[in-house]
Protein backbone atom coordinates (compact mmCIF):
# COMPACT_ATOMS: atom_id res chain seq x y z
CA UNK A 1 0.00 0.00 0.00
CA UNK A 2 2.82 2.41 0.89
CA UNK A 3 4.51 1.62 -2.44
CA UNK A 4 1.32 2.46 -4.35
CA UNK A 5 0.87 5.68 -2.37
CA UNK A 6 4.50 6.68 -3.06
CA UNK A 7 4.12 5.99 -6.78
CA UNK A 8 0.89 7.98 -6.83
CA UNK A 9 2.56 10.95 -5.10
CA UNK A 10 5.57 10.86 -7.44
CA UNK A 11 3.43 10.40 -10.55
CA UNK A 12 1.19 13.34 -9.65
CA UNK A 13 4.18 15.61 -9.03
CA UNK A 14 5.82 14.50 -12.27
CA UNK A 15 2.53 15.10 -14.10
CA UNK A 16 2.30 18.69 -12.85
CA UNK A 17 5.97 19.30 -13.64
CA UNK A 18 5.53 18.12 -17.22
CA UNK A 19 2.19 19.94 -17.46
CA UNK A 20 4.08 23.17 -16.73
CA UNK A 21 6.38 22.46 -19.70
CA UNK A 22 3.44 21.44 -21.87
CA UNK A 23 1.32 24.53 -21.21
CA UNK A 24 4.30 26.87 -21.66
CA UNK A 25 5.28 25.19 -24.94
CA UNK A 26 1.75 25.40 -26.30
CA UNK A 27 1.48 29.05 -25.22
CA UNK A 28 4.42 30.02 -27.45
CA UNK A 29 3.25 27.89 -30.36
CA UNK A 30 5.42 24.76 -29.97
CA UNK A 31 3.88 21.47 -31.09
CA UNK A 32 4.09 18.84 -28.32
CA UNK A 33 4.33 15.34 -29.80
CA UNK A 34 4.36 13.21 -26.61
CA UNK A 35 3.47 13.79 -22.95
CA UNK A 36 4.73 10.82 -20.93
CA UNK A 37 4.64 9.87 -17.26
CA UNK A 38 7.50 7.42 -16.84
CA UNK A 39 10.21 6.15 -19.18
CA UNK A 40 10.74 3.03 -21.25
CA UNK A 41 8.04 0.83 -22.72
CA UNK A 42 4.62 2.47 -23.08
CA UNK A 43 1.94 0.71 -21.06
CA UNK A 44 -0.97 2.93 -22.04
CA UNK A 45 -1.48 5.85 -24.42
CA UNK A 46 -4.16 7.91 -26.12
CA UNK A 47 -4.44 10.95 -28.40
CA UNK A 48 -5.87 14.26 -27.16
CA UNK A 49 -5.28 17.93 -28.02
CA UNK A 50 -3.09 16.80 -30.92
CA UNK A 51 -0.63 15.14 -28.47
CA UNK A 52 0.05 11.52 -27.53
CA UNK A 53 -0.45 11.08 -23.76
CA UNK A 54 1.19 7.97 -22.31
CA UNK A 55 2.11 6.09 -19.15
CA UNK A 56 5.39 4.16 -19.39
CA UNK A 57 6.89 1.25 -17.47
CA UNK A 58 9.53 3.05 -15.36
CA UNK A 59 7.66 5.53 -13.12
CA UNK A 60 10.73 7.50 -12.01
CA UNK A 61 10.31 10.54 -14.19
CA UNK A 62 8.57 11.82 -17.26
CA UNK A 63 9.05 13.95 -20.32
CA UNK A 64 7.40 16.24 -22.84
CA UNK A 65 8.70 15.58 -26.37
CA UNK A 66 8.48 18.77 -28.39
CA UNK A 67 8.89 19.09 -32.13
CA UNK A 68 12.51 19.86 -32.95
CA UNK A 69 13.87 18.91 -29.52
CA UNK A 70 15.50 15.55 -28.76
CA UNK A 71 18.19 15.11 -26.09
CA UNK A 72 19.18 11.70 -27.43
CA UNK A 73 19.95 13.13 -30.88
CA UNK A 74 20.57 16.90 -31.10
CA UNK A 75 20.80 16.62 -34.89
CA UNK A 76 17.04 15.99 -35.06
CA UNK A 77 16.20 19.65 -35.41
CA UNK A 78 13.18 21.06 -37.16
CA UNK A 79 12.78 24.59 -38.50
CA UNK A 80 9.01 24.65 -38.95
CA UNK A 81 7.10 27.51 -37.35
CA UNK A 82 5.76 25.27 -34.56
CA UNK A 83 9.17 23.80 -33.66
CA UNK A 84 11.11 24.28 -30.41
CA UNK A 85 14.22 24.88 -32.51
CA UNK A 86 13.02 28.16 -34.05
CA UNK A 87 11.91 29.75 -30.79
CA UNK A 88 14.08 32.43 -29.21
CA UNK A 89 16.34 31.54 -26.25
CA UNK A 90 14.03 33.50 -23.95
CA UNK A 91 10.99 31.53 -25.14
CA UNK A 92 12.86 28.25 -24.62
CA UNK A 93 13.98 29.35 -21.15
CA UNK A 94 10.33 30.16 -20.37
CA UNK A 95 9.33 26.61 -21.40
CA UNK A 96 12.16 25.07 -19.36
CA UNK A 97 11.46 27.14 -16.24
CA UNK A 98 7.74 26.35 -16.28
CA UNK A 99 8.25 22.76 -15.09
CA UNK A 100 10.09 23.62 -11.84
CA UNK A 101 7.78 26.62 -11.31
CA UNK A 102 4.79 24.27 -11.56
CA UNK A 103 6.32 22.18 -8.75
CA UNK A 104 6.76 25.27 -6.57
CA UNK A 105 3.16 26.26 -7.30
CA UNK A 106 1.89 22.78 -6.34
CA UNK A 107 3.82 23.00 -3.06
CA UNK A 108 2.41 26.48 -2.38
CA UNK A 109 -1.16 25.25 -3.00
CA UNK A 110 -0.62 22.24 -0.71
CA UNK A 111 0.81 24.41 2.07
CA UNK A 112 -2.08 26.85 1.60
CA UNK A 113 -4.57 23.99 1.93
CA UNK A 114 -2.77 22.82 5.07
CA UNK A 115 -2.95 26.35 6.52
CA UNK A 116 -6.70 26.52 5.91
CA UNK A 117 -7.09 23.17 7.71
CA UNK A 118 -5.88 24.56 11.05
CA UNK A 119 -2.43 22.89 11.17
CA UNK A 120 -1.20 21.75 14.59
CA UNK A 121 1.60 23.55 16.44
CA UNK A 122 3.40 22.72 19.69
CA UNK A 123 2.20 24.51 22.79
CA UNK A 124 4.92 26.17 24.93
CA UNK A 125 4.36 23.62 27.69
CA UNK A 126 7.47 22.11 29.26
CA UNK A 127 7.87 18.35 29.30
CA UNK A 128 11.35 17.88 30.75
CA UNK A 129 13.96 20.12 32.35
CA UNK A 130 17.65 19.28 31.96
CA UNK A 131 19.59 18.93 35.20
CA UNK A 132 21.75 21.93 36.16
CA UNK A 133 20.40 23.86 33.17
CA UNK A 134 19.46 27.58 33.32
CA UNK A 135 15.80 26.51 33.44
CA UNK A 136 16.32 24.27 36.47
CA UNK A 137 18.38 26.94 38.24
CA UNK A 138 15.56 29.45 37.64
CA UNK A 139 13.03 27.06 39.18
CA UNK A 140 11.14 26.08 36.03
CA UNK A 141 9.37 22.71 36.32
CA UNK A 142 7.72 20.09 34.14
CA UNK A 143 4.19 21.14 33.20
CA UNK A 144 4.90 24.89 33.29
CA UNK A 145 3.46 26.87 30.39
CA UNK A 146 5.41 29.87 29.13
CA UNK A 147 2.91 32.59 28.23
CA UNK A 148 5.19 35.62 27.88
CA UNK A 149 8.86 36.49 27.36
CA UNK A 150 10.02 40.04 28.04
CA UNK A 151 6.45 41.24 27.66
CA UNK A 152 5.91 39.47 24.33
CA UNK A 153 2.97 37.03 24.30
CA UNK A 154 3.93 33.44 23.43
CA UNK A 155 1.51 31.17 21.60
CA UNK A 156 3.69 28.34 20.29
CA UNK A 157 6.89 26.48 21.12
CA UNK A 158 8.49 27.80 17.93
CA UNK A 159 7.89 31.43 18.93
CA UNK A 160 9.39 30.72 22.34
CA UNK A 161 12.48 28.98 20.92
CA UNK A 162 13.14 31.82 18.45
CA UNK A 163 12.97 34.46 21.18
CA UNK A 164 15.30 32.46 23.44
CA UNK A 165 17.82 31.98 20.60
CA UNK A 166 17.79 35.72 19.84
CA UNK A 167 18.17 36.67 23.51
CA UNK A 168 20.78 39.21 24.46
CA UNK A 169 21.28 38.77 28.18
CA UNK A 170 18.63 37.91 30.77
CA UNK A 171 15.01 37.05 29.94
CA UNK A 172 11.91 37.53 32.06
CA UNK A 173 9.55 34.59 31.59
CA UNK A 174 5.93 34.71 32.67
CA UNK A 175 4.80 31.16 33.32
CA UNK A 176 1.51 29.53 34.19
CA UNK A 177 1.65 26.85 36.90
CA UNK A 178 -1.35 25.19 38.53
CA UNK A 179 -3.63 28.05 37.49
CA UNK A 180 -1.31 30.77 38.85
CA UNK A 181 1.07 33.13 37.06
CA UNK A 182 4.70 33.45 38.11
CA UNK A 183 7.73 35.35 36.82
CA UNK A 184 11.16 33.77 36.33
CA UNK A 185 14.43 35.46 35.33
CA UNK A 186 16.73 33.33 33.23
CA UNK A 187 19.89 33.70 31.13
CA UNK A 188 20.09 31.43 28.05
CA UNK A 189 23.28 29.43 27.63
CA UNK A 190 25.15 28.69 24.39
CA UNK A 191 24.75 24.96 23.95
CA UNK A 192 26.28 22.56 21.44
CA UNK A 193 23.54 20.89 19.42
CA UNK A 194 22.90 19.60 15.90
CA UNK A 195 20.99 21.22 13.04
CA UNK A 196 18.80 19.45 10.48
CA UNK A 197 21.88 18.55 8.41
CA UNK A 198 23.53 16.77 11.34
CA UNK A 199 26.14 19.49 11.82
CA UNK A 200 27.20 20.57 15.31
CA UNK A 201 26.20 24.18 16.00
CA UNK A 202 25.94 26.45 19.03
CA UNK A 203 22.49 27.69 19.92
CA UNK A 204 21.15 29.67 22.88
CA UNK A 205 19.02 27.32 24.99
CA UNK A 206 17.68 27.10 28.55
CA UNK A 207 17.50 23.31 28.89
CA UNK A 208 13.86 22.41 28.33
CA UNK A 209 11.96 19.96 26.12
CA UNK A 210 8.41 20.19 24.84
CA UNK A 211 5.63 18.21 26.48
CA UNK A 212 4.29 17.37 23.02
CA UNK A 213 0.90 19.00 23.50
CA UNK A 214 -0.44 20.77 20.40
CA UNK A 215 -3.15 23.22 19.41
CA UNK A 216 -4.91 23.93 16.11
CA UNK A 217 -3.71 27.15 14.50
CA UNK A 218 -6.65 29.19 13.22
CA UNK A 219 -5.16 31.21 10.37
CA UNK A 220 -6.97 33.86 8.35
CA UNK A 221 -6.90 33.85 4.54
CA UNK A 222 -4.03 36.35 4.49
CA UNK A 223 -2.14 34.47 7.20
CA UNK A 224 -2.64 31.24 5.24
CA UNK A 225 -1.08 32.83 2.14
CA UNK A 226 1.87 33.98 4.25
CA UNK A 227 2.17 30.52 5.81
CA UNK A 228 2.20 28.87 2.36
CA UNK A 229 4.76 31.31 0.96
CA UNK A 230 7.09 30.99 3.96
CA UNK A 231 6.88 27.19 3.98
CA UNK A 232 7.65 27.01 0.24
CA UNK A 233 10.63 29.36 0.60
CA UNK A 234 11.84 27.50 3.72
CA UNK A 235 11.66 24.14 1.90
CA UNK A 236 13.53 25.46 -1.16
CA UNK A 237 16.19 27.10 1.03
CA UNK A 238 16.63 23.91 3.06
CA UNK A 239 17.09 21.79 -0.09
CA UNK A 240 19.46 24.28 -1.78
CA UNK A 241 21.53 24.49 1.42
CA UNK A 242 21.55 20.71 1.80
CA UNK A 243 22.82 20.27 -1.79
CA UNK A 244 25.48 22.89 -1.23
CA UNK A 245 26.68 21.16 1.94
CA UNK A 246 26.63 17.80 0.14
CA UNK A 247 28.79 19.16 -2.68
CA UNK A 248 31.41 20.77 -0.42
CA UNK A 249 31.45 17.76 1.90
CA UNK A 250 29.89 19.24 5.03
CA UNK A 251 27.17 16.58 4.77
CA UNK A 252 28.38 13.03 3.95
CA UNK A 253 27.13 11.35 0.77
CA UNK A 254 25.75 8.56 2.98
CA UNK A 255 22.92 10.94 3.96
CA UNK A 256 21.47 10.81 0.43
CA UNK A 257 18.32 8.76 -0.04
CA UNK A 258 16.53 7.24 -2.99
CA UNK A 259 13.24 5.69 -3.93
CA UNK A 260 13.17 3.38 -0.91
CA UNK A 261 13.51 6.38 1.42
CA UNK A 262 10.60 8.10 -0.32
CA UNK A 263 8.45 4.97 0.08
CA UNK A 264 9.32 4.67 3.78
CA UNK A 265 8.69 8.34 4.58
CA UNK A 266 5.42 8.30 2.62
CA UNK A 267 4.34 5.23 4.59
CA UNK A 268 5.26 6.87 7.91
CA UNK A 269 3.42 10.05 6.91
CA UNK A 270 0.31 8.08 5.93
CA UNK A 271 0.20 6.48 9.37
CA UNK A 272 0.17 9.92 11.01
CA UNK A 273 -2.58 11.31 8.78
CA UNK A 274 -3.56 13.08 5.59
CA UNK A 275 -1.98 16.38 6.67
CA UNK A 276 1.41 14.69 7.10
CA UNK A 277 1.14 13.21 3.59
CA UNK A 278 0.31 16.70 2.27
CA UNK A 279 3.36 18.18 4.07
CA UNK A 280 5.64 15.48 2.65
CA UNK A 281 4.16 15.80 -0.86
CA UNK A 282 4.76 19.57 -0.79
CA UNK A 283 8.37 19.00 0.30
CA UNK A 284 8.97 16.45 -2.49
CA UNK A 285 7.41 18.86 -5.00
CA UNK A 286 9.83 21.62 -3.96
CA UNK A 287 12.64 19.06 -4.10
CA UNK A 288 11.75 18.19 -7.71
CA UNK A 289 11.64 21.86 -8.63
CA UNK A 290 15.03 22.58 -7.06
CA UNK A 291 16.76 19.49 -8.49
CA UNK A 292 15.52 20.24 -12.00
CA UNK A 293 17.05 23.72 -11.80
CA UNK A 294 20.55 22.33 -11.20
CA UNK A 295 22.90 23.17 -14.11
CA UNK A 296 23.23 19.53 -15.15
CA UNK A 297 22.87 19.13 -18.95
CA UNK A 298 20.29 16.35 -18.72
CA UNK A 299 18.00 18.51 -16.55
CA UNK A 300 16.01 21.69 -17.16
CA UNK A 301 18.76 23.72 -15.49
CA UNK A 302 21.32 22.39 -17.97
CA UNK A 303 19.14 23.34 -20.95
CA UNK A 304 18.58 26.77 -19.41
CA UNK A 305 22.37 27.10 -19.18
CA UNK A 306 22.73 26.29 -22.90
CA UNK A 307 20.07 28.83 -23.83
CA UNK A 308 21.65 31.51 -21.64
CA UNK A 309 24.91 30.84 -23.46
CA UNK A 310 23.13 31.32 -26.79
CA UNK A 311 21.38 34.44 -25.52
CA UNK A 312 24.70 36.02 -24.46
CA UNK A 313 26.96 34.88 -27.33
CA UNK A 314 24.27 34.99 -30.05
CA UNK A 315 25.24 31.47 -31.15
CA UNK A 316 24.18 28.00 -30.04
CA UNK A 317 26.72 25.53 -28.61
CA UNK A 318 27.93 22.94 -31.11
CA UNK A 319 25.99 19.69 -31.38
CA UNK A 320 29.10 17.73 -30.40
CA UNK A 321 29.55 19.69 -27.16
CA UNK A 322 25.82 19.50 -26.43
CA UNK A 323 25.82 15.72 -26.91
CA UNK A 324 28.91 15.11 -24.78
CA UNK A 325 27.65 17.25 -21.93
CA UNK A 326 24.20 15.64 -22.07
CA UNK A 327 25.70 12.13 -21.90
CA UNK A 328 27.87 13.25 -18.97
CA UNK A 329 24.78 14.71 -17.30
CA UNK A 330 22.84 11.46 -17.63
CA UNK A 331 25.83 9.52 -16.30
CA UNK A 332 25.96 11.82 -13.27
CA UNK A 333 22.21 11.47 -12.66
CA UNK A 334 22.30 7.67 -12.85
CA UNK A 335 25.30 7.64 -10.51
CA UNK A 336 23.43 9.77 -7.96
CA UNK A 337 20.35 7.52 -8.26
CA UNK A 338 22.55 4.45 -7.73
CA UNK A 339 24.18 6.07 -4.68
CA UNK A 340 20.77 6.91 -3.20
CA UNK A 341 19.58 3.32 -3.75
CA UNK A 342 22.80 1.93 -2.24
CA UNK A 343 22.36 4.12 0.86
CA UNK A 344 18.74 3.01 1.19
CA UNK A 345 19.69 -0.68 1.06
CA UNK A 346 22.56 -0.12 3.51
CA UNK A 347 20.16 1.48 6.00
CA UNK A 348 17.69 -1.38 5.62
CA UNK A 349 20.45 -3.88 6.34
CA UNK A 350 21.55 -1.87 9.36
Amino acid sequence: MSMLLSLLVLSLLIFFHELGHYLAARSVGVYVEVFSIGFGKKLFSFQAFNTEWSISAIPLGGYVKMKGQDDSDPSKQNFDEDSYTVKTPLQRIFILLSGPLANFLVAFILYFGIALSNPPALLPIIGDVTKESPAQVAGIKKGDKIVEINGIAIHSWREMAELINKADGKLTLRIQRDGFLEYKTITPKLTLTKNIYGEEIQRKMIGIAAAGETFAQELSFTESLTFAFEKTVDAATMIFTGLQKLIIGDVPASQMGGVISIVKITSDAAQVGLMSVAFFTALISVNLGVLNLLPIPALDGGHIMFNLYELITKKAPSQEIFMRLTVAGWALLFSLMALGLYNDITRLLG
